[in-house]
């Protein structure tokens, strides 16, 4: 029996900082800060037990996202500029990735024949299969995660984190 106790991270600022921001809010807008501190340490805990599932895997959230997207194309492949966009990171970032990948035999890029500006990602055999092991492992996860609930339970909390997220996206001008 493993007597080590996991790391908790807090939840949110020492007691005494809490204390004085409890001065200065009401109750409901208590809540709402609470409520961020919670949100925040979640997102941070899922991120870093995804990580931790993908480095047994593929190594990486970002390689994940890039193997299921070659996956999705079912051979046909990805322009590498058409990656960058759909991940949101700089180009440096996403040559950084296919090279690790291309040295790994996941993956082969190969210049576009009407654009010789771009290259065109695909999977290799043995990519398809590391992303597919990847795949199988991430849905066991997902299906034990989300067992206790429900599809009402799901669809209310999917709804919520979308107000919260476009209400951070919103101009700060009219957070004020």
């Amino acid at each position: 029996m493993d007597s080590r106790q996991p790391f908790k991270r807090p939840s949110g600022p020492p007691p005494a900082v809490l204390e004085e921001i409890r001065r200065h809010l009401s109750t409901r807008e208590m809540q709402g800060m609470e409520a961020l501190f919670a949100l925040r340490a979640t997102a941070q805990h899922v991120d870093n037990v995804v990580g931790e599932w993908m480095a047994g895997t593929v190594g990486s959230v970002a390689r994940y996202q890039i193997l299921m997207a070659l996956w999705a194309t079912k051979g046909d492949g990805i322009p590498h500029k058409d990656i960058v966009k759909a991940m949101g990171v700089t180009r440096a970032t996403v040559s950084g990735l296919m090279a690790a990948l291309e040295r790994e035999g996941f993956v082969k890029s190969i210049v576009d024949r009407d654009d010789r500006r771009n290259r065109i990602a695909r999977l290799t055999p043995r990519g398809e299969l590391v992303i597919k092991k990847a795949f199988d492992v991430s849905i066991a996860r997902f299906r034990t995660l989300f067992a206790s609930l429900s599809s009402a339970d799901l669809t209310r909390l999917t709804a919520l984190l979308r107000r919260v997220r476009d209400n951070f996206a919103a101009p700060e001008s009219t957070l004020s």
